[in-house]
């Protein structure tokens, strides 16, 4: 790789952070990405580029890594990207066999060649994550040598701990810690993230680099927002959030604190520095400002949306517009996902549909420029009401006859969106929020039909709030005031509302929040001074509706607990509380 560096300052190191979005099993395509960033780093000087965490293959590749030919493919894809790392250092994370164990590495590839490995250490299986099912864990904490320059290797939960290997790694005499990560979005979780970084320089004394994955995966958003920290703690580069982003950064190591006798740490490759061209400069390294809280989350699911539409090959979404709040802030997100021409709005009312509401679904579907159909469910109604009177002739009057007469028409809505995705490919989209979904305030083969449900993990306070900042952040008003200030109701009878059957929104998502957030008992929200009989009445429909739940489809998850792969609870189960 040539003996000299001929930079403008020969103490320092340039580093670039291919912050990239793969597509899991997309090995030859994920490949391409990879040179093409491999070749842009060498382009702008970099003397070593490090890439996300498995990203030949995808994070999480879940159980494809218990097929051995997946995980050949993607060995074999791993040695083709060798091929262009030509006078730079490539990091590539990749899933790494051996004759009894799979484990999660990452590549060093130099000089047309993959060289040697490091494999992550610290698997995380808690939450989301399942790596102990798949990986077994590396032994010994890994450095490489580049020129002059002692660098330490971790892998993304490797840095999540204090002390070993981190301290390990500067007692042999690291300079510079790299981080390849694939560390899921939540909201806040880049700051906190950042954040980890500063506490992990602190206790060490040298730089740390992370690069994160970014895009969208099933439920998973990753957020990107790689970031260089500086040996005195100061930020020195940014990647921006939800956005792919080669990042170039010059630093300066730290002097080597290597204590005699320190061991347990291999040296796993040693390479010359590259030679560089003197006249070339290093480019400003870019500091992205980190988005508001509900700007994060915004955007977050525009692009979970988008990514899932595009890595499963849905050119266009149908919604059932109702006028409603919810309906509204999931239209908002996919015209801005995949454009106002892929959106396919559709407004069915009933005889309990307000005219506020309907007259405000076409103005939404006017103020984007979607299309837009109003396909009544009167006759549709009155057809079901003829086919069922004879078995539900013996019971009119309960409160299970009103509640099948509303979930009916719920149920005429999902086939009719049903049908158009059938007929037209459309990906159809629900709409439930998680204050919803909590406690099953919504309808099985209903409202809860499609293949994404986009705002199942965001509670109904938020929605209001990102509703307002898309409206602030538009030239004109997309979503009509009216439909804010509306009291929030289902339409399925007269007059109905949703505080007839829930807690204000206020109250719910705050204990939602306590007991399927932060996993607290009854005895501890009651603590927190929230009425009893409030709180019982909540845990019992959110542990009754976790059935529902189960049939629901996948959706971007926002918080640090989702429904979904965060809260695997049975369905059958006595346990309150």
């Amino acid at each position: 790789m040539g003996s000299a560096s001929h930079d403008p300052d020969a103490s320092s190191l340039r580093i670039a952070l291919a912050q990239i979005n793969p597509t899991v099993g997309a090995i030859e395509a994920n490949a391409r990405l990879i040179v093409a960033q491999i070749e842009a780093a060498r382009e702008a000087g970099a003397a070593l580029v490090l890439f996300p965490e498995l990203v030949i293959c995808g994070y999480p590749p879940e159980d494809l890594l218990l097929k051995e030919h997946f995980v050949a493919a993607c060995e074999e894809a791993l040695e083709e990207v060798a091929e262009a790392a030509r006078g730079i250092v490539a990091l590539v994370g990749f899933p790494e066999a051996t004759e009894t164990d799979v484990y999660n590495s990452l590549g060093i590839l130099a000089d047309g060649a993959l060289h040697a490995t490091y494999r992550k250490i610290h698997l995380p299986n808690y939450g989301i994550f399942d790596e102990r099912r798949y990986f077994a864990a590396g032994e010994h904490p890994g450095l490489l040598k580049l020129g002059s320059v002692a660098i330490g290797l971790t892998i993304c939960e490797d840095i999540w701990f204090a002390g070993y290997p981190s301290t390990d790694l500067v007692a042999a005499g690291a300079q510079l810690i790299l981080n390849a990560s694939a560390s899921p979005y939540h909201r806040g979780k880049g700051s906190f993230r950042e954040q980890l970084v500063a506490e992990r320089v602190a206790e060490t004394g040298v730089p740390l680099a992370l690069c994160n994955l970014v895009g969208g995966q099933d439920e998973l958003i990753f957020d990107g927002h790689s970031a260089v920290v500086g040996g005195d703690g100061t930020t020195l580069a940014r990647g921006p959030q939800f956005a792919p982003e080669l990042i170039v950064c010059q630093l300066t190591p730290t002097p080597s604190r290597a204590r005699i006798g320190a061991t347990g740490v291999e040296v796993v490759a040693r390479f010359d520095a590259p030679d560089r061209p003197s006249h070339q400069a290093a480019p400003p390294a870019p500091l992205a400002a980190p988005l508001s809280d509900v700007a994060e989350v915004y955007l977050a699911l525009q692009s979970g949306l988008h990514d899932y539409c595009a890595k499963n090959r849905f050119a266009e979404i149908v919604i059932a517009l109702s006028g409603g709040i919810d309906s509204a802030l999931v239209a908002l997100l996919a015209v801005d996902a995949i454009g106002a021409d892929a959106i396919h709005l559709v407004s069915m009312p009933s005889p309990h549909s307000s005219s506020g509401t309907q007259a405000d679904a076409r103005q939404i579907a006017l103020n984007l420029g979607s299309d837009f159909l109003e396909l009544p469910i009167n006759a549709a109604m009155s057809t079901f009401d003829e086919l069922l009177a004879k078995p539900f002739s013996a019971d009119t009057n309960s409160a299970a006859a009103a509640l099948a007469e509303e979930n009916l028409q719920a149920r005429i809505r999902g086939m009719i969106v049903m049908a158009l995705s059938n007929r037209f490919g459309w990906l159809v989209v629900a709409t439930g929020n998680k204050s919803e979904m909590s406690v099953g305030y919504a309808t099985l083969y209903g409202d809860m039909a499609g293949g994404f449900a986009l705002i199942k993990d965001v509670p109904k306070t938020l929605v209001y709030d990102l509703v307002r900042y898309r409206n602030e952040q538009a030239e004109t008003e997309l979503i009509p005031q009216s439909v804010i200030d509306r009291a929030p109701s289902a339409e399925l009878r007269p007059d109905q509302r949703d505080s007839d059957s829930l807690p204000d929104y206020e109250l719910l998502d705050r204990i939602l929040e306590e007991y399927v957030e932060l996993d607290r008992s009854r005895e501890e929200i009651v603590a927190t001074e929230i009425d009893a009989d409030a709180v019982d009445r909540v845990l019992g429909l959110v542990d009754r509706a976790e059935y529902k739940r189960r049939q629901a489809p996948p959706g971007v998850r926002i918080s640090p607990k989702a429904f979904g792969r965060d809260r695997r609870l049975p369905i059958t189960n006595r346990f309150g509380g």
